[in-house]
């Protein structure tokens, strides 16, 4: 790919967000109801490559039930409100009612109580009771000394999930010894997906962990600030046809063995879903279009564990409003022209406009990239 010259010392190579690009149709076209949109990771199926993310704004262990029976996958946060207090209701109506001023200060203070053990198995527990099959998240600083009581609480796929994770962390001398993403994920009974990441080598490190899938992105979504904090950010639309290379590269290195691509981050409307599979993810991760849901533990303001940080916070407490049910959002009808409800609907719409009838195959549409709008 050609470099841009930023100056004499330093090039650079373009990048796109998903705004950037569209999707060609093709010669031939088909009834969405003909069109398929399932995914599978390990042994579990879903009817829609959707996955909640790990954010309190958007996953309780009711909406993560709500989730699964609409088909798709609800990934609770292990490290939230839910594992901190026994009845976290009255905090979450509090966040969402707070002045912008006060909000982050308030939100560092709830999130310093100490994670409890028996919280995180009463929730797994809850989920499971559902019958819908259990995700839940850390982040890998967690990881380690959480890992057994999430394992012996029954979840069937587990989460590693920060900001950036990396298979190579380098930890200061004297500190303790970083998660070894490699041997973890070999002892482990359950099937990982491991992110974010939003490079071809970081993913294809990833990837040799022995990863079931690998979150793409980080500083993308509607409540992130990692790009001003940290000025960290790569667009969404070329990070995951890299991390989709990666995972070409390591089935030809691998023998065959086959990571799923998660995009986690830029997906706000119901364009952008089809546009991530097109350029080669597996199924998305949604965290700002579930929190308008009616269900949605936030009450219509969304913000994820970034904003919370102790020592310098990369979020912060968006208000988004209540739209309409998980139901409509995901499945329809929709109310709206804006492409915020029946995601799932438009996504089939747009594969059968292009004549695809999965999501293995429409991975090979035709994309342009658009002129700046």
């Amino acid at each position: 790919m050609s470099e841009i010259e930023i100056g004499r010392a330093k090039r650079a190579r373009p990048a796109y967000s998903l705004d950037d690009i569209a999707i060609v149709p093709s010669r031939r076209t088909r009834d969405p109801q003909s069109v398929s949109v399932s995914w599978q990771v390990d042994a579990y199926r879903f009817d829609i490559p959707v996955l909640a993310a790990p954010m309190d704004s958007v996953v309780s262990p009711a909406t993560a039930i709500e989730i699964g029976r609409l088909g798709g996958l609800g990934v609770l946060n292990l490290e939230g409100l839910w594992t901190r207090y026994d009845d976290p209701a009255p905090l979450l109506a509090e966040i969402a009612g707070l002045s912008a001023d006060v909000v982050t200060p308030r939100l560092q203070e709830l999130y310093s109580a100490p994670i409890r053990e028996d919280l995180i198995a009463s929730r797994i527990a809850e989920i499971r009771s559902g019958g819908v099959t259990v995700a839940a998240s850390l982040s890998p600083s967690k990881t380690a000394q959480f890992a057994k009581a999430v394992v012996d609480a029954g979840v069937d796929i587990f989460v590693i999930r920060g900001t950036t994770v990396s298979a190579e962390h380098v930890a200061p001398s004297g500190a303790s010894d970083p998660l070894n993403l490699k041997q973890f994920i070999y002892e482990l009974d359950v099937p990982v997906i491991v992110g974010g990441c939003a490079t071809y080598q970081a993913a294809l490190h990833l990837m040799r962990t022995g990863a079931a899938g690998v979150l793409v992105g980080f500083g993308g979504g509607a409540a992130h600030t990692s790009r001003d904090v940290l000025g960290v950010r790569v667009p969404m639309a070329s990070a995951i046809a890299d991390v989709a290379a990666a995972r070409r590269d390591y089935m030809d290195e691998s023998g065959g063995r086959y990571v799923h691509v998660i995009a986690d981050g830029g997906v706000g409307r119901s364009g952008d879903l089809p546009k991530a599979i097109a350029c080669g993810a597996d199924a998305v991760m949604l965290g700002s279009p579930l929190a308008r849901a009616n269900e949605a533990p936030g009450g219509g303001s969304h913000w994820g564990m970034e904003a919370t940080h102790p020592v310098l916070p990369r979020g912060e407490r968006v208000q988004l409003g209540k739209l309409g049910s998980l139901s409509e959002i995901l499945h329809g009808p929709s109310r709206t022209p804006d492409g915020t409800m029946n995601l799932v609907g438009a996504l089939r719409r747009a594969m059968a406009t292009t004549g695809y009838s999965d999501l293995k195959e429409f991975q090979r549409v035709e994309i342009v990239v658009e002129p700046s709008r």
